[in-house]
Protein backbone atom coordinates (compact mmCIF):
# COMPACT_ATOMS: atom_id res chain seq x y z
CA UNK A 1 0.00 0.00 0.00
CA UNK A 2 2.51 2.20 0.95
CA UNK A 3 4.44 1.85 -2.26
CA UNK A 4 1.28 2.14 -4.14
CA UNK A 5 0.74 5.32 -2.58
CA UNK A 6 4.20 6.68 -3.32
CA UNK A 7 3.45 6.09 -6.97
CA UNK A 8 0.20 7.80 -7.07
CA UNK A 9 1.65 10.83 -5.57
CA UNK A 10 5.05 11.09 -7.70
CA UNK A 11 2.24 10.59 -10.57
CA UNK A 12 0.67 13.48 -9.08
CA UNK A 13 3.49 16.05 -8.83
CA UNK A 14 4.54 15.21 -12.22
CA UNK A 15 1.44 15.85 -13.61
CA UNK A 16 1.11 19.14 -11.96
CA UNK A 17 4.17 20.13 -12.89
CA UNK A 18 3.46 19.68 -16.44
CA UNK A 19 0.11 21.48 -16.11
CA UNK A 20 1.61 24.25 -15.06
CA UNK A 21 4.34 24.42 -18.22
CA UNK A 22 1.51 23.77 -20.19
CA UNK A 23 -0.44 26.75 -19.04
CA UNK A 24 2.37 28.92 -18.91
CA UNK A 25 3.04 28.48 -21.77
CA UNK A 26 -0.30 28.85 -23.81
CA UNK A 27 -1.37 31.73 -21.16
CA UNK A 28 -1.31 35.43 -22.83
CA UNK A 29 0.98 37.66 -20.43
CA UNK A 30 1.78 41.68 -20.64
CA UNK A 31 5.36 42.07 -22.52
CA UNK A 32 6.65 45.28 -23.42
CA UNK A 33 7.71 47.13 -26.58
CA UNK A 34 11.20 49.19 -26.96
CA UNK A 35 10.83 52.05 -29.03
CA UNK A 36 14.34 53.82 -29.98
CA UNK A 37 15.86 55.92 -33.16
CA UNK A 38 19.10 54.12 -34.69
CA UNK A 39 22.00 56.08 -35.66
CA UNK A 40 20.38 56.84 -39.25
CA UNK A 41 17.66 57.85 -37.64
CA UNK A 42 14.83 55.59 -38.58
CA UNK A 43 12.40 53.97 -35.85
CA UNK A 44 12.86 50.72 -34.57
CA UNK A 45 10.36 48.74 -32.21
CA UNK A 46 11.43 45.62 -30.46
CA UNK A 47 10.85 43.25 -27.32
CA UNK A 48 14.31 43.55 -26.20
CA UNK A 49 16.20 45.85 -24.94
CA UNK A 50 19.08 47.81 -26.77
CA UNK A 51 22.29 47.72 -25.21
CA UNK A 52 24.19 50.94 -24.61
CA UNK A 53 23.35 54.13 -24.01
CA UNK A 54 20.27 54.68 -26.89
CA UNK A 55 17.42 56.29 -25.54
CA UNK A 56 14.75 54.11 -24.92
CA UNK A 57 10.95 54.63 -24.35
CA UNK A 58 8.67 51.74 -23.22
CA UNK A 59 5.14 50.82 -23.79
CA UNK A 60 3.02 47.85 -22.43
CA UNK A 61 1.57 45.95 -24.15
CA UNK A 62 -1.95 43.87 -23.40
CA UNK A 63 -2.38 40.21 -24.07
CA UNK A 64 -3.95 40.22 -27.38
CA UNK A 65 -4.74 36.56 -29.60
CA UNK A 66 -3.27 38.42 -32.45
CA UNK A 67 -2.31 41.27 -34.37
CA UNK A 68 -2.15 42.80 -37.38
CA UNK A 69 0.37 45.31 -39.59
CA UNK A 70 1.33 47.03 -42.69
CA UNK A 71 3.35 44.38 -44.34
CA UNK A 72 6.65 44.91 -45.65
CA UNK A 73 7.55 44.97 -49.20
CA UNK A 74 10.81 45.11 -50.65
CA UNK A 75 11.30 48.23 -52.28
CA UNK A 76 12.78 46.61 -55.95
CA UNK A 77 8.87 45.20 -55.72
CA UNK A 78 7.50 48.17 -55.38
CA UNK A 79 9.00 49.69 -58.08
CA UNK A 80 8.04 47.11 -60.33
CA UNK A 81 4.42 48.88 -60.80
CA UNK A 82 5.07 52.13 -60.76
CA UNK A 83 4.11 52.85 -64.06
CA UNK A 84 0.86 50.74 -64.03
CA UNK A 85 0.31 52.66 -61.06
CA UNK A 86 1.10 55.38 -62.96
CA UNK A 87 -0.76 55.22 -66.07
CA UNK A 88 -4.28 54.04 -64.21
CA UNK A 89 -3.93 56.58 -61.52
CA UNK A 90 -4.06 59.39 -64.49
CA UNK A 91 -6.36 57.85 -66.16
CA UNK A 92 -8.59 57.76 -63.32
CA UNK A 93 -7.99 60.96 -61.63
CA UNK A 94 -6.68 59.30 -58.51
CA UNK A 95 -3.51 60.06 -57.10
CA UNK A 96 -0.63 57.90 -57.71
CA UNK A 97 0.54 57.94 -53.97
CA UNK A 98 -2.93 57.27 -52.69
CA UNK A 99 -2.89 53.98 -55.15
CA UNK A 100 0.39 52.58 -54.09
CA UNK A 101 -0.36 53.25 -50.66
CA UNK A 102 -3.11 51.11 -50.91
CA UNK A 103 -1.40 48.65 -52.85
CA UNK A 104 1.30 48.45 -50.09
CA UNK A 105 -1.45 48.22 -47.32
CA UNK A 106 -3.68 45.61 -49.22
CA UNK A 107 -0.91 43.16 -50.57
CA UNK A 108 2.25 44.36 -50.19
CA UNK A 109 2.51 44.23 -54.32
CA UNK A 110 1.77 40.55 -54.46
CA UNK A 111 -0.29 39.78 -57.36
CA UNK A 112 -0.88 36.73 -56.07
CA UNK A 113 -2.45 37.61 -52.94
CA UNK A 114 -5.60 35.76 -51.66
CA UNK A 115 -7.41 36.94 -48.27
CA UNK A 116 -9.36 34.78 -46.25
CA UNK A 117 -12.40 36.67 -47.37
CA UNK A 118 -11.88 35.85 -50.67
CA UNK A 119 -9.76 39.40 -52.03
CA UNK A 120 -7.62 39.04 -55.02
CA UNK A 121 -4.19 39.86 -56.22
CA UNK A 122 -2.52 43.75 -55.97
CA UNK A 123 -5.77 45.32 -55.01
CA UNK A 124 -7.28 42.69 -53.17
CA UNK A 125 -10.46 42.86 -55.52
CA UNK A 126 -13.68 40.98 -54.40
CA UNK A 127 -15.05 38.64 -56.48
CA UNK A 128 -18.09 41.03 -57.21
CA UNK A 129 -16.04 43.97 -57.99
CA UNK A 130 -14.22 41.33 -60.28
CA UNK A 131 -17.40 40.75 -61.94
CA UNK A 132 -18.40 44.73 -62.34
CA UNK A 133 -15.10 45.78 -64.05
CA UNK A 134 -14.80 41.98 -66.13
CA UNK A 135 -11.54 41.46 -64.79
CA UNK A 136 -10.78 37.83 -66.51
CA UNK A 137 -8.08 36.98 -64.28
CA UNK A 138 -7.57 39.46 -61.03
CA UNK A 139 -3.87 38.08 -60.56
CA UNK A 140 -2.78 39.64 -64.02
CA UNK A 141 -2.02 42.91 -62.70
CA UNK A 142 -2.95 45.06 -65.50
CA UNK A 143 -6.39 44.05 -65.10
CA UNK A 144 -5.79 43.88 -61.41
CA UNK A 145 -4.63 47.32 -60.99
CA UNK A 146 -7.38 48.74 -63.77
CA UNK A 147 -10.30 47.69 -61.77
CA UNK A 148 -9.10 48.31 -58.22
CA UNK A 149 -8.32 51.94 -59.34
CA UNK A 150 -11.52 52.32 -61.61
CA UNK A 151 -13.42 51.26 -58.20
CA UNK A 152 -11.63 53.75 -56.15
CA UNK A 153 -12.27 56.79 -58.26
CA UNK A 154 -15.88 55.29 -57.97
CA UNK A 155 -15.88 55.70 -54.41
CA UNK A 156 -14.18 58.82 -54.75
CA UNK A 157 -16.77 60.17 -56.86
CA UNK A 158 -19.43 58.11 -54.62
CA UNK A 159 -17.79 60.61 -51.44
CA UNK A 160 -17.43 64.13 -53.42
CA UNK A 161 -14.03 63.69 -53.30
CA UNK A 162 -13.30 62.41 -49.78
CA UNK A 163 -10.34 60.03 -49.84
CA UNK A 164 -10.99 59.17 -46.07
CA UNK A 165 -15.10 57.86 -46.82
CA UNK A 166 -14.21 56.25 -49.83
CA UNK A 167 -10.80 54.40 -47.80
CA UNK A 168 -13.45 52.89 -45.25
CA UNK A 169 -15.32 51.92 -48.33
CA UNK A 170 -13.35 50.26 -49.79
CA UNK A 171 -11.78 48.47 -47.21
CA UNK A 172 -15.35 47.73 -45.37
CA UNK A 173 -17.92 48.25 -48.38
CA UNK A 174 -19.77 51.52 -48.70
CA UNK A 175 -23.38 50.14 -47.40
CA UNK A 176 -21.33 50.22 -43.53
CA UNK A 177 -20.16 54.32 -44.30
CA UNK A 178 -23.55 55.00 -45.20
CA UNK A 179 -25.22 52.91 -42.37
CA UNK A 180 -22.83 55.23 -40.16
CA UNK A 181 -23.84 58.05 -41.85
CA UNK A 182 -21.51 58.69 -44.14
CA UNK A 183 -18.87 58.32 -41.75
CA UNK A 184 -15.76 55.95 -41.16
CA UNK A 185 -17.68 52.79 -39.50
CA UNK A 186 -16.61 52.71 -35.94
CA UNK A 187 -14.19 49.31 -37.11
CA UNK A 188 -10.68 48.61 -35.51
CA UNK A 189 -9.21 47.43 -38.83
CA UNK A 190 -11.01 50.16 -40.69
CA UNK A 191 -9.85 52.93 -38.65
CA UNK A 192 -6.30 51.81 -38.86
CA UNK A 193 -6.58 50.76 -42.55
CA UNK A 194 -7.58 54.44 -43.00
CA UNK A 195 -4.87 55.33 -40.84
CA UNK A 196 -2.32 53.79 -42.44
CA UNK A 197 -3.17 54.16 -45.76
CA UNK A 198 -2.73 58.35 -45.39
CA UNK A 199 0.15 57.87 -43.24
CA UNK A 200 1.64 55.84 -46.15
CA UNK A 201 0.77 58.09 -48.70
CA UNK A 202 1.72 61.17 -47.07
CA UNK A 203 4.99 59.52 -46.78
CA UNK A 204 5.19 58.67 -50.46
CA UNK A 205 4.46 62.31 -51.66
CA UNK A 206 6.89 64.10 -49.35
CA UNK A 207 9.16 62.16 -50.96
CA UNK A 208 8.32 62.93 -54.41
CA UNK A 209 8.67 65.92 -56.90
CA UNK A 210 5.68 68.03 -57.07
CA UNK A 211 3.53 66.88 -60.12
CA UNK A 212 0.89 68.49 -62.95
CA UNK A 213 -1.80 68.77 -61.24
CA UNK A 214 -5.36 66.93 -62.36
CA UNK A 215 -8.68 68.99 -63.39
CA UNK A 216 -12.24 67.09 -63.06
CA UNK A 217 -14.50 68.35 -65.79
CA UNK A 218 -17.99 67.47 -65.60
CA UNK A 219 -19.92 67.46 -68.86
CA UNK A 220 -23.73 66.96 -69.48
CA UNK A 221 -23.90 63.75 -72.19
CA UNK A 222 -27.96 62.80 -73.19
CA UNK A 223 -29.00 64.61 -69.65
CA UNK A 224 -26.22 62.67 -67.93
CA UNK A 225 -23.05 64.39 -66.08
CA UNK A 226 -19.73 62.54 -67.52
CA UNK A 227 -16.78 63.39 -65.40
CA UNK A 228 -13.30 63.78 -67.60
CA UNK A 229 -10.11 64.25 -66.43
CA UNK A 230 -7.35 65.93 -67.55
CA UNK A 231 -4.09 67.68 -66.59
CA UNK A 232 -4.43 71.07 -68.15
CA UNK A 233 -6.42 73.32 -67.09
CA UNK A 234 -9.70 74.23 -68.92
CA UNK A 235 -9.72 77.55 -70.74
CA UNK A 236 -13.48 78.01 -70.07
CA UNK A 237 -16.24 77.27 -67.71
CA UNK A 238 -15.96 74.95 -64.55
CA UNK A 239 -14.01 72.72 -63.18
CA UNK A 240 -12.54 71.52 -60.00
CA UNK A 241 -8.84 70.70 -58.51
CA UNK A 242 -8.77 66.23 -57.77
CA UNK A 243 -5.28 65.66 -57.49
CA UNK A 244 -1.51 66.69 -57.43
Amino acid sequence: MLNGIGVSVRNVIRFSCLAAIFFAAVSPAHAEIYSWRDANGRLVLSNQKPNGSTTVKTFDVAPASSFRATRYAAPDRAKAYDDLIAEHARRNGVRADLVKAVMQVESAFNPYARSPKGAMGLMQLMPATARQYRVINPYNPNENVRAGVAYLRELLDRYQNNEELALAAYNAGPNAVDRHGQTVPPYRETKNYVANINRLAGTLAEARPSGPRIDKITEVIDGRPVPRYTNQKPQSGSYEVVGQ
